[in-house]
């Protein structure tokens, strides 16, 4: 509570100071200080996302990720860009921004491309280089490929999702696809999000099933998400394909 009222104190456009237990199953939120808050708008590096508060255990932007949604802010300007598991279009908004030639999301939940197309709505984005599907990714290579080729591609997969996703098991089906879906000399952001797998487990997927991709670089989380154990954190490796 100390906490939360410095937070209100020191923050003259605070009105709510709230606390969400991820160390629960749900997620749930409880109001500490303030007036009730379960929608509003954040801004980042200039762009802008939705955020809900309450409903689910994830707000609709994961901000351990901001480092990566710079990096294609950064290097996606005329790219075509394919988003698998795109969640609420946070790389895309950030794609777009960067005058990307077009984005290609994919996701399971439609509520959450609805989301990210109130994203790129709430930055003036043109949706028509913006296309939303909500497919079973490992069910639908084959319409994957016939929208491609592809310039960069952004991977962030859920580690487990009951019936859709193991990512230990299914990360490789598809690393093992990027010759079909990529253009030579394309980009890669591949994620992980696993406390159980390490960033070694990514490389070595890579290794196996598409030698041609050629490992660049890490984009590591704000030093403010530091893990006491490291590979418990967010992995984000970049490499580039080269057929």
């Amino acid at each position: 509570m100390l906490l939360a009222e410095k937070l209100f104190s020191a923050v003259s456009e605070c009105t709510s100071v709230q606390v969400q237990y991820r160390y629960e199953q749900t997620g749930p939120i409880e109001l500490l200080m303030g007036e009730p808050c379960t929608e509003t708008t954040v801004e980042e590096n200039g762009l802008k996302y939705q955020i809900s508060l309450g409903r689910a255990r994830n707000t609709g932007l994961f901000l351990d990720m901001i480092n990566g949604r710079q990096w294609v802010k950064d290097n996606a300007q005329g790219t075509r860009v394919l988003n698998l598991f795109s969640y609420t279009c946070g790389f895309s908004v950030a794609a777009i921004a960067s005058d990307a030639a077009s984005v290609f999301n994919i996701d399971m939940s439609r509520p959450s491309l609805a989301i990210g197309r109130d994203n790129h709505r709430l930055n003036g984005h043109d949706t028509g280089k913006v296309k939303f599907d909500s497919l079973d990714i490992f069910k639908s290579f084959g319409r994957i490929k016939k929208n491609g080729p592809y310039d960069l591609l952004i991977c962030d997969p859920p580690s487990f999702q009951k019936g859709s996703v193991d990512i230990k098991r299914d990360y490789k089906k598809i690393i093992r696809r990027i010759p079909e879906f990529m253009n030579p000399n394309s980009l890669l952001m591949l994620c992980l999000n696993s406390p159980d797998l390490d960033a070694e487990f990514l490389k070595q997927t890579v290794a196996d099933e598409c030698p041609d991709c050629h490992y660049l670089s890490e984009i590591f989380p704000p030093t403010i998400f530091k893990n006491a154990v490291e590979k418990q954190g967010l992995k984000v490796l970049i490499y580039r394909y080269k057929s």
